[in-house]
């Protein structure tokens, strides 16, 4: 019986391609499939909260004034902060039906706000105080902008850094010299983590400070392509 032999795992794949198949095997393109990552961490700097006020009654008039009235006065509120953006975030109303015949019984209206920072302080006594009136879809945070693309640029560099030197030592491996044949670079970070989601009305009630804590995200960037093999 043959001694068996050990199974390799190559993570590459060597191919020929010919301009032409009447061509001798040494005018033939040969290239090489590789990709190499890097990842750059981002400060959340962004903060981002959607508050939004609810409510129900018989008469689809009077529970739209209510609800604009709390959010007009939301609103006004957030607009004396200097360092937040505030904005609508989309109002909706439907029918409740009774449990039986299907007849219409009530109203109900959501209407909500979007508030962005880098102030996370300022952003948390505001929240605070709107919890009073309002409730909490949800609170992020995640980099702004030009912090995330600082991040990705850094893990670009990185990235293409690691792709040159895996091809040299492939390329050396092989005993040839080498050219970039195809390059893509692509970009991926986490989601930004939430941290307060539909708060109770009795947590409203309170009309405390959120509590916040940024983090970083990491910020990855994929490089693929192939190289030439050169004789």
């Amino acid at each position: 019986m043959t001694p068996s032999r050990p199974l390799i795992a190559v993570l590459l794949a060597l191919t020929m391609f010919g301009a032409h198949a009447g061509e001798d095997e040494t005018s033939r393109i040969r290239t090489v499939e590789l990709s190499a990552e890097a990842s750059h961490p981002a400060p959340n700097d962004l903060a981002i909260a959607q508050l939004y006020a609810e409510q129900s009654g018989p008469d689809a008039a009077t529970v739209a004034r209510q609800i604009n009235r709390s959010i007009a006065s939301a609103i006004d509120t957030a607009r004396s902060y200097q360092d937040i953006k505030v904005q609508s975030a989309g109002t909706s109303t439907w029918p409740v039906y009774a449990k039986t015949g299907g007849r219409i019984e009530a109203w109900r209206m959501r209407s909500e706000i979007r508030l962005e920072t880098r102030n996370t302080a300022a952003l948390s006594e505001l929240v605070g105080k709107l919890q009073a009136n309002l409730a909490v879809a949800n609170i992020a945070m995640q980099p702004a902008a030009e912090t995330r693309r600082k991040a990705a640029d850094e893990a670009t560099v990185d990235a293409i850094r690691a792709f040159e030197q895996r091809a040299a030592l492939i390329a050396s491996t092989l005993g040839k010299n080498h050219r970039i044949h195809r390059l893509n670079i692509s970009e991926s970070g986490a989601r930004p983590p939430i941290y307060a989601k539909m708060r109770t009305s009795s947590m409203m009630a309170e009309a405390a400070p959120a509590p916040m804590e940024g983090g970083e995200s990491d910020i990855s960037v994929s490089v693929n392509g192939s190289i030439e093999l050169l004789d």
